[in-house]
């Protein structure tokens, strides 16, 4: 009986885990060892790793990546630490989650409003009395974008880390006579290490594909592995090249999911 429950209980789980993660990527492999003309082929493995189209895009991938993961952890860390402080800590939370529930396409325009060459930011810089700029469809603004838009997503588990330290540390650091600065290098920044970890993985790993914002903002300027993806599935149809950048995606994504992986023990937060 207790089988049989259990059994009925993993079964929705089991079934959405089929549908929607292993089918998918099980297709996605398939379609990479396909060509355009739908013959069985390895050509597209080949051609990816000696392409330095492939390489230089892939480069590219993991530079960007790395830098909206980078500016988003130093945004992120201080605001979390802050809100971790503050009285009334879940109603800062809850401000922080709203921009999520704006679309992405929505935000995306916004900052093109804001970043046009008539947008509301030049026009604060004339007001002043300083030249318009040209922000748009630069490396600089799609960077400082794509930042803005995960910083919630790097906020959320560095902010349920640091909770989840209890203030005995704290107050037994200054007991001992460590400065605040000793303190946060040496207590709270390695307790919260989980926290910022697994930041890492959420920011960094959609970084990898991101191709809407490179499009939008950063125009035709930015060319990263996404927007290979897009152009293989989309305009040129060659979907077995397609398939194989997704396969090197993946393989990239469980190769930072393991550098970032952490088993830990917290102290609770008295």
């Amino acid at each position: 009986m207790k089988k049989s429950f259990r059994a009925l209980f993993y079964t929705p789980y089991l079934m959405w885990l089929g549908l929607f993660v292993i089918a998918p990527v099980g297709l996605i492999i398939y379609y990479s060892f396909f060509n355009i003309a739908h013959q069985f082929t390895l050509d597209n493995y080949v051609t990816f790793f000696r392409s330095g189209t492939y390489l230089t895009m892939t480069a590219n991938s993991v530079l960007y990546a790395f830098l909206i993961t980078l500016f988003s952890l130093l945004i992120s860390y201080p605001m979390a630490l802050v809100i971790s402080k503050l009285k009334h800590r879940d109603l800062w939370i809850l401000l922080v989650i709203l921009p999520t529930w704006i679309n992405l396409l929505l935000k995306a325009y916004a900052f093109i409003g804001l970043l046009s060459h008539d947008g509301l930011v030049n026009r604060l810089f004339e007001f002043v009395g300083l030249p318009a700029q040209h922000m748009l469809f630069t490396d600089t603004s799609f960077i400082l974008v794509a930042a803005y838009i995960q910083i919630p997503f790097m906020i959320l588990p560095i902010y349920n880390s640091l909770t989840d330290i209890s203030d005995s540390y704290i107050k037994a650091s200054h007991d001992l006579g460590a400065t605040n600065w000793q303190t946060l290098t040496k207590i709270i920044i390695p307790m919260s290490m989980p926290g910022i970890k697994s930041g890492v993985q959420i920011v960094f790993i959609p970084s990898l594909s991101l191709f809407m914002l490179s499009r939008l903002i950063g125009g035709n300027k930015i060319i990263t592995l996404g927007t290979a993806v897009e152009e293989h599935f989309l305009t040129t149809m060659n979907w077995g090249m397609g398939s194989t950048i997704g396969v090197v995606l993946i393989i990239s994504m469980v190769i930072v999911m393991l550098f970032t992986n952490t088993k830990s023990k917290r102290g609770r937060r008295q």
